[in-house]
């Protein structure tokens, strides 16, 4: 929602909006280690703490950030908000891991992370209907506007639509802040108090670790791609008006990410993770070469269809990626969150592609095609645990 909004509000080309997935996956990257440290020194249940009070102060920005009109406000906002999820990442993720059987321990994290599967499903439909304006101008009308002195006032219009759906966030996150401070919480086995573990790569020697931190990192470049200009892509192919495509993406491809995220969580009682993940990476990629080739409704239709098979990558490639660490799992945990940071620089690169091709988008899609091979190789062959006394 965010980037088509952006980019009409603060007046951007392609490569300048994906300066927002930039600002929010760079936070992943620069924070995970922190955040890690943190985690290690003071338990979970501050972390989680500590991460909902980054979040809510970043959604509080929003407010002087639109009332300025100020783009690289609204990218330190940005910043600051995932900066707090990148916490809420690296705390929660391993937390769930440890709360029971390791041998389910993936099917634990898709479950748990099916409720952010829900979040997707509401944020663009009630996002587009608060947010979108639906009030589209051509290039001529806005230069007529500039002529006529009301540009201006058009624009501010635009940007204020973000202060009362992030007053609301920031309400929520904080009331949660209140609710974690007076609730206790089972630390687990290492936690906390256990801070002999320092940080250091020496954790990449495992293979899989390894491998997880290369997977995850395509793995989230493409599903930012796939997302993040799914409204662009949806005016360049069919002409879609922005509120129908974001309505689109939010009743039916987010409708199937949390439905793919349930159903996952069911198919991994009888097909074992990695061979699920394998298999929906590899119908990805014949997807996204659809869409990316495709005319019309067709393109758009296929690309809808991606996000049920994205549903269990993120939770499948991290409870693989630490899994039987022992005491290095927090540590491994903090470096695939940084691998998120994959969903700054393949958004750039889609928006780089476009702008260099005339406004092009759809054949930027070609880049989470890409991303979804390197997935499925780590499902083939990355996932596989070596001997962890002898690496």
């Amino acid at each position: 929602i965010l980037i088509p909004h952006l980019k009409k509000a603060c007046q951007l080309t392609d490569t300048q909006s994906a300066f927002i997935d930039t600002a929010v996956y760079l936070a992943y990257f620069s924070i995970a280690l922190p955040a890690g440290w943190f985690m290690q020194k003071y338990g979970y249940k501050k972390g989680i703490m500590f991460g909902l009070l980054l979040y809510g102060i970043g959604t509080l920005l929003f407010l002087p950030a639109a009332s300025s009109l100020n783009y690289s406000f609204f990218l330190l906002a940005l910043f600051i908000i995932a900066s707090g999820a990148t916490f809420l990442e690296t705390v929660a993720n391993p937390y769930i891991t440890k709360l029971g059987d390791e041998k389910t321990a993936a099917q634990r994290l898709n479950f748990a992370q099916s409720f952010n599967g829900v979040g997707a499903f509401i944020a663009p439909i009630i996002g587009g209907q608060i947010i979108l304006s639906g009030v589209e101008y051509t290039p001529s009308e806005l230069k007529q506007m500039e002529a006529a002195g009301t540009l201006q006032t058009y624009l501010q219009s635009e940007a204020a639509t973000v202060k009362v759906p992030y007053l609301i966030i920031a309400a929520v996150v904080l009331l949660l802040v209140a609710l974690f401070f007076v609730t206790k919480l089972p630390e687990g086995e290492n936690s906390g108090e256990n801070t002999k573990q320092s940080f250091s790569f020496k954790v990449l020697r495992h293979r899989h670790v390894k491998w997880a931190v290369i997977a995850q990192f395509f793995y989230v470049g493409a599903q930012v791609c796939v997302g993040s200009f799914f409204i662009r892509f949806s005016k360049y192919v069919m002409d879609m008006p922005e509120k129908e495509a974001a309505f689109k993406w939010g009743s039916i491809a987010m409708v199937g990410f949390m439905v793919g995220r349930f159903t996952g969580t069911f198919f991994m009682k009888f097909i074992k993770p990695e061979k699920l993940l394998g298999l929906y990476a590899v119908i990805n990629i014949f997807l996204l070469a659809v869409a990316t080739f495709a005319h019309g409704s067709i393109a758009v239709y296929t690309l809808i269809g991606v996000p049920f098979f994205m549903s269990i990558m993120f939770p499948t490639i991290f409870a693989l990626g630490i899994k039987g660490l022992g005491e290095e799992t927090k540590i491994a945990s903090s470096f695939i969150v940084m691998s998120i940071v994959g969903g700054a620089l393949f958004p750039l690169v889609i928006g780089k592609i476009s702008d260099a091709t005339g406004g092009n988008i759809q054949l930027g899609y070609i880049v989470p095609l890409v991303c979804f091979v390197a997935v499925a190789l780590y499902a083939w062959k990355g996932h596989q645990v070596k001997n962890l006394h002898t690496e």
